[in-house]
């Protein structure tokens, strides 16, 4: 039973991740994510049934699309595969309980965001404000204490100061850095999205989101802004470092501090 259920929140998540292809692509282009339906976006011919199976329908096409022969891009099946390996891994850790819906939830939100941050800059608010109140009902719930194996809030106190505190330290960066050299430092979509990821894994846990974010952006970007012709004034797309920060403190929080505390003790 547990491996049927199993590959049913895999098969779950790579449905689901095909709908969040559709938001990533759309979103974008100002385009409903209702109709028309899927559409190759090289020629617009009507995909069938059979062509849009998630992850198999990529392989069965070689990657290309049956009318036109257009190259399909890999995000699509990507994404797909993450959401499917992001649900089950949600799955082996909360069984088949309310906190899986909630938690797949939000991972789901994340990975569009992370996309639509990288391609756009932009942090929808459609996304992140009803993030923010999943991540309070997690916390009322104490989902925290239930499954310790997830960083979750285990109160709405807990939650509410986790959102709280999500926000505050992005909008004093932007604040001192504003004052410093009269730009802005950062977007309000950050703020937003902070306030979102610490509603979720609670006030302890936001300092070590934004600390990962800060240094695989880092990483990332200093190489990129030297290849680049505008150097450190390359805009980054921070909202996609806070989203694989908070991904690593979701699923590997308690290891992490639980490293950090041994370290610290020598």
């Amino acid at each position: 039973m547990t491996l049927l259920l199993g590959i049913y929140a895999f098969t779950i998540g790579a449905i689901v991740g095909s709908f969040l292809n559709v938001v990533i692509h759309r979103y974008p282009r100002e385009e409903s994510i209702v109709f028309p339906g899927s559409h190759c976006p090289q020629c617009d011919a009507a995909i069938r049934w059979y062509d849009n199976i998630p992850l198999f329908s990529f392989i069965a096409l070689r990657g290309r699309c049956r009318a036109c022969g257009a190259g399909i891009a890999w995000r699509y099946p990507l994404v797909e595969l993450a959401n499917a390996l992001f649900y089950l891994a949600v799955y082996l850790r909360t069984g088949p309980t309310v906190a899986f819906v909630i938690v797949a939830a939000i991972i789901s939100m994340t990975i569009t965001l992370i996309y639509i941050d990288a391609d756009i800059q932009m942090l929808p608010d459609v996304i992140d404000l009803p993030g923010v109140a999943i991540g309070l009902g997690a916390g009322a719930l104490g989902l925290g204490i239930l499954h310790p194996s997830l960083m979750l809030a285990d109160s709405v106190i807990d939650s509410l100061f986790g959102a709280l505190l999500g926000a505050a330290i992005p909008l004093a960066i932007i604040g001192a850095y504003w004052l410093l050299r009269h730009v802005e430092g950062m977007g309000l979509g950050d703020v937003k999205l902070l306030a979102m990821f610490g509603a979720v894994v609670g006030w302890r846990a936001v300092p070590a989101v934004l600390m990962l974010g800060a240094v695989s952006g880092t990483i990332i970007a200093i190489p990129a802004a030297l290849k680049s012709d505008r150097g450190m004034q390359l805009p980054i797309p921070f909202g996609v470092f806070l989203g694989v920060g908070f991904l690593a403190v979701f699923f590997f929080g308690h290891t992490l501090a639980g490293w950090y505390f041994s370290l610290m003790l020598r």
